[in-house]
């Protein structure tokens, strides 16, 4: 997804938690695909939202998008291997809007390779994206947020299930669903919820249109046949801010229509 889909993709999304109207989100990675859907979502539920990314112009154009259908958005861009960025994107945010509600922790580095083949730098480079990002802004967070505010981690199947190549994406992963877990031993005291959604295949840099018969093919693969979209995770990351979800914590949530519950893809037995 790009932020020039979103004048077809808004309008479509529905409003269904007038409690979010208002509250305060800081979405990481959000100026392109997943976390775009995920800040569209929230935008669309009436939130006033703090997005990042790392390419500026990006950044600027989905802000700009979003304002355009209405939205009360702020854009920041940097890289979360900036120990210095991360450390300023929630006072940036209390700066902007005095208040933080909903922390999603979407940016991750997605790189994958064979275990013979992994460059020693996506070690280090996706543990700090991918898991010590998501650590310290969510501490950071938990230290300004009211009771009731929650922070959502965008996990992946791949910290549940093993894939061909998957290194180190998968085992940073799994780390973040770790941390989704004892965060919430932590911090449910306080009445702060952190959950995790696992989106499944998001074929988001595909043209649906050149790509049709590649989208078929590894759509038989799915129990339900087709692929994830942003808007599929930005649904169910809106729900678990909501009241809805209010007994929900230290979950992790598979939006993956399926995938993740299969021994083998349909048509394929072993």
């Amino acid at each position: 997804m790009r932020a020039s889909d979103l004048s077809q993709m808004f309008p479509s999304l529905p409003v269904r938690y007038g409690e979010l109207r208002d509250q305060v989100a800081l979405v990481t990675g959000a100026s392109r695909g997943i976390g775009l859907g995920i800040a569209a979502r929230l935008a669309r539920e009436g939130m006033r939202i703090v997005i990042t990314g790392l390419e500026s112009d990006e950044v600027a154009e989905a802000s700009t998008a979003l304002r355009a259908l209405g939205a009360d958005v702020s854009g920041v861009a940097g890289d979360l291997l900036d120990s210095t960025f991360v450390d300023s994107l929630v006072d940036r945010t209390l700066q902007q809007y005095g208040e933080l509600y909903l922390l999603v922790n979407n940016a991750a580095d997605i790189r994958r390779a064979r275990a013979a083949d992994l460059p020693r730098e996506w070690i280090e480079q996706q543990w700090a994206i991918n898991a010590r990002a998501p650590l310290i802004l969510s501490l950071q967070a938990a230290a300004v947020m009211q009771a009731n505010s929650s922070i959502v981690n965008i996990s992946s199947v791949g910290g549940g299930r093993a894939q061909l190549p998957g290194l180190p994406y998968g085992m940073t992963k799994g780390a973040l669903d770790a941390l989704t877990r004892n965060l919430a031993m932590d911090l449910g005291e306080r009445g702060i919820r952190v959950n995790a959604v696992a989106p499944g295949w998001t074929p988001m840099n595909l043209d649906p249109e050149a790509d049709a018969d590649y989208l078929r093919e590894v759509s038989q693969y799915v129990s339900l046949r087709k692929p994830c979209r942003p808007e599929d995770v930005g649904a169910a990351v809106a729900f678990l801010a909501s009241d809805d979800a209010s007994y929900i914590t230290g979950q992790v949530l598979y939006v993956d229509g399926g995938l993740s519950m299969q021994l083998h893809p349909p048509d394929q037995p072993i």
